[in-house]
């Protein structure tokens, strides 16, 4: 547990910056998820659509540095190839 002020004040935030990741990183995970579920049940122009809310959040989430931006730009590459019709 932190003793001085200065260790308390940065644990309170750095608790604070770590559910502002959690929550960006759980939005980055359900519209992966979306759409794999969807391309799994072969709607492929729901899958389509819901790619653009997926591309947003993997992009604000490199943009706050929750994800480097090439994990990202796979991220991206990965959801596409899953998108697009067979």
């Amino acid at each position: 547990m932190p003793i001085t002020r200065n260790a308390k004040k940065a644990h309170r935030v750095s608790l604070t910056k770590k559910a502002m990741n959690d929550r960006t990183k759980k939005g980055l995970k359900e519209g992966v998820k979306a759409i794999e579920k969807l391309a799994h049940a072969k709607q492929w122009s729901d899958a389509k659509a819901s790619l653009a809310k997926a591309y947003s959040a993997i992009d604000k989430a490199a943009k706050k540095g929750v994800i480097k931006k090439n994990t990202a730009a796979r991220k991206k590459a990965r959801l596409s190839r899953v998108a697009k019709e067979k």
